[in-house]
């Protein structure tokens, strides 16, 4: 008869700062390990305190408070099962991201993370010091070493634990999305499995955190790198995986196999997560937008709805004189096939009053931008008064594209507490909005069907801030536009690698040029869901004083 081992994996969506509500999610998954005959139940990495904490860990109250819940939890978990859970710990008045062993009603192991990421969103080299290579440490009679997070993307780390004994391995995330990154973490951890001969599992944690979401994926792999579980992503769920000894050592259990959803699925699903869960955790029940009769706008709306519930919702049109009747239509199309609560408020009067009131000061001087943002600014002060009094909040609608060129007006579109198409490109984004009308989800709050109707994705994009306006008139085609902002921002690329793909050096310039004149914009904007590994804010951070420009 084969020796078992039985863990529980906790793929759960921690709060940070909330430690006495983490540490409550990890006894209700220690009590359910327990009744499932677990030998032990494994948290994420920093699950106690939840996960991107930024500079709060080092906060000695706080980090002080986190380790007096961990030493609370394994009293409290005395009787059952160990309980492996991620937190911060202080050793030789060092700070460490580290691993904790509860087991006997003490702390068993210390697990002390090694390789501190300091790339993207990523400062822990900033905030923790390096733990030395360690050894395994025992459950019971098995032993089983854990890497932490970034300690399983080297090899060093469970070299020396397959080296000093250990018999499987345990590797406890905080890993956040971003497009096709399970690709990535999936070749990592086979390499992982082939330098060693082990088993491993993959934990991760899910949820959203400001601009981050955690996507789960929770796997394992067998020695011969063969695939024996996988948990759905996104989804929080606790699932009992057993392990089995026989004459060639330890192997996973075959179970579920969750399917993969494609890029498109994973991506909206991350934006809904992201709103949902940064409502939830700020406290926000209830949401509002500015619905323009655009592709932009209405996509925000189908995301809210379905984050959120359609009861929660207001839609608010904000005509002025330059808003089409195409444009009214399509709103009108979109907030009734959504089920929002949706509101007419023209803004021609106000318009003209301030347009009155500057009169006298602008004589002589030709309408320009100026005019045209004073529009933007008045649906931003006017949704801000709607927010105010009915204590919602208030999305922004702009998309990657926009977010990279400046193509908003600050205290205008860009009002907002958080925007959940900001990582999307406009190319992308009518794409999902084509996707979202052709799929439905039981995660999705929101109805079946078309809910942005074909004239919606189809006609040009304007922001009718003037007649026959067309984004066209100021920007390159989308196409042409996202290309260029590809190879200059998510690849880093020259203005010499935009030519080499075929694009006219001036324009790409022009671009550039834009990218850096608008940083003061971003710095300034809302949150929003990180989708790629080069998103605005933690992952690319540039100064907004800045006189360089390529010259290739």
């Amino acid at each position: 008869m084969a020796d078992r081992f039985r863990i529980t994996l906790a793929q759960l969506n921690p709060i940070v700062g909330d430690i006495d509500g983490n540490a409550a999610k990890a006894i209700a998954a220690w009590e359910d390990a327990r009744e499932a005959g677990a030998d032990m139940v494994a948290l994420p990495e920093m699950f106690i305190t939840g996960y991107n904490t930024q500079d709060l860990v080092m906060k000695p109250a706080f980090h002080r408070s986190a380790m007096a819940a961990i030493e609370e939890l394994a009293a409290k978990c005395a009787d059952g099962p160990a309980m492996a859970i991620g937190g911060p710990w202080v050793e030789d008045e060092n700070l460490h991201n580290a691993y904790l062993i509860l087991k006997n009603g003490k702390i068993g192991s210390k697990v002390l993370k090694h390789h501190l990421p300091n790339e993207t969103v990523f400062d822990e080299v900033r905030l923790y010091d390096s733990g030395p290579l360690g050894g395994p440490y025992s459950v019971g009679n098995t032993r089983i070493g854990s890497p932490i997070c970034e300690d399983s993307w080297h090899p060093d780390v469970a070299e020396t634990l397959e080296e000093t004994g250990a018999e499987f391995l345990l590797v406890p995330n905080g890993s956040p999305y971003f497009r096709n990154k399970y690709d990535v973490r999936l070749n990592h951890m086979v390499a992982r499995v082939v330098e060693t001969g082990l088993p491993l599992i993959y934990l991760n944690m899910v949820g959203g955190q400001d601009d981050q979401v955690f996507d789960g994926g929770t796997f394992g792999l067998n020695p011969d790198g063969t695939l024996a579980f996988r948990i759905p992503v996104f989804d929080e769920a606790l699932r009992h995986i057993d392990l089995e000894r026989g004459d060639e050592g330890w192997r996973i259990a075959p179970a579920d196999v969750a399917p993969q959803p494609d890029e498109w699925e994973q991506d909206y699903r991350a934006m809904v997560q992201s709103l949902r869960d940064y409502m939830r955790k700020t406290g926000f029940q209830n949401a509002l937008l500015g619905l323009s009769g655009g592709v932009d706008s209405a996509l925000v709306a189908a995301i809210a709805v379905d984050a959120i519930g359609a009861e929660n919702v207001r839609c608010v049109m904000l005509p002025s004189e330059y808003t089409s009747q195409e444009s009214l239509d399509d709103a009108e199309a979109v907030a009734k096939a959504l089920g929002v609560h949706y509101d007419y408020v023209p803004i021609s009067d106000s318009r003209s009053a301030v347009t009155e009131t500057l009169a006298p000061l602008f004589t002589g001087r030709e309408a320009d931008l100026t005019e045209e943002n004073i529009q933007s600014r008045l649906r931003g002060l006017l949704l801000m008064a709607i927010s105010n009094k009915f204590g919602e909040m208030l999305l922004t609608t702009g998309n990657k594209s926009e977010v990279a060129v400046g193509y908003a007006t600050i205290y205008g579109d860009m009002n907002g507490g958080y925007n959940p198409i900001k990582d999307l490109y406009k190319t992308r984004v009518f794409e999902t909005c084509r996707w979202r009308n052709a799929n439905h989800r039981d995660w999705m709050s929101g109805p079946s069907g078309e809910v942005i109707r074909p004239s919606v994705i189809d006609k040009p994009p304007s922001a009718e801030l003037r007649e026959d306006q067309k984004d066209s008139d100021s920007l390159p085609d989308y196409p042409v536009l996202d290309t260029i902002l590809d190879i200059l921002v998510d690849q880093e690329g020259s203005i010499a690698d935009c030519i080499a793909a075929g694009f006219d050096g001036d324009v790409a310039r022009r671009v550039e040029h834009l990218i850096y004149m608008s940083e003061y914009k971003r710095f300034q904007s809302a949150p929003g869901t990180r989708l790629t590994s080069r998103a605005f804010w933690l992952d690319r951070r540039y100064p907004i004083v800045n006189r360089w420009r390529d010259r290739s």
